[in-house]
Formats: structure tokens, C-alpha cells, sequence
């Protein structure tokens, strides 16, 4: 059973940071391009960040300089640290899993085939 599990959010200030986890099972983690997305009060889900399965990252430009996305193919576990939070930032973050296919866009939700529950990041400035 392909499982999700994110944690670390919180409620935070204005400049503070925070270390979002992601823990997977079920499925191979290694062979799959992971991601965050989030989701503010009243918006649509948007892209945050992804990371291929050789290391490569790409990012979503709000959050270019203050994210960073990394993974650990021996934990299964793929994390973001958010670092300069501001209040537009409060969302909740979800992060997802999407198989390797070359040339593909990776910020695209619909590639993207298993989903964990998310985790609220809140912002107060």
C-alpha cells in the first residue's frame, strides 16, 4: 500500500523556518521524481518544488532563494526547508510522487500518481 506521510508544519512568524518531511512506502522510492505542492485559504493547488530522481531540482519562482528540496533515497523520506516564511506563504503542503518519464514536466500535478494528506503551514506576520 503506497503511503505518504508529511510533517513539521506549524504555525510560525514572519522570517522563521521551517523542515517539512515526507516519509514514503510502498512503492519504489528511488525511481520516482517527488514534489510539494501547496495549497492557500480560497487557491488552487500550485507547484512548489520537485526533485528528480538523480539529485536535479527545480522550484516554483515565490519560493526560488527561500526553499530548497531535498531527498534521501536510502529513507525514503524527501524534505523541503523553508527558510524567510513570509505570510503568503501559509498554504498546506503536500508532497507526491510521480514515475520517472524523460522529458516531462514535473510541475504539472496530473503527473503526479500517489499523494500524502499535507500538512498546514501557517504564517502570521
Amino acid at each position: 500500500q503506497v503511503q505518504l506521510v508529511e510533517s513539521g508544519g506549524g504555525l510560525v512568524q514572519a522570517g522563521d523556518s521551517l523542515s517539512l518531511s515526507c516519509a514514503a512506502s510502498g512503492f519504489t522510492f528511488s525511481s520516482y521524481v517527488m514534489g510539494w505542492f501547496r495549497q492557500a485559504p480560497g487557491k488552487e493547488r500550485a507547484f512548489v518544488a520537485a526533485i528528480y530522481w538523480s539529485g536535479s531540482r527545480t522550484y516554483a519562482d515565490p519560493v526560488k532563494g527561500r526553499f530548497t528540496i531535498s531527498r534521501d533515497n536510502a529513507k525514503n523520506t524527501v524534505y523541503l526547508q523553508v527558510n524567510s516564511l513570509k505570510p503568503e506563504d501559509t498554504a498546506v503542503y503536500y508532497c507526491a510522487a510521480a514515475f520517472a518519464r524523460a522529458g516531462s514536466d514535473y510541475s504539472t500535478q496530473r503527473l503526479y500518481a500517489y499523494w500524502g494528506q499535507g500538512t498546514q503551514v501557517t504564517v502570521s506576520s
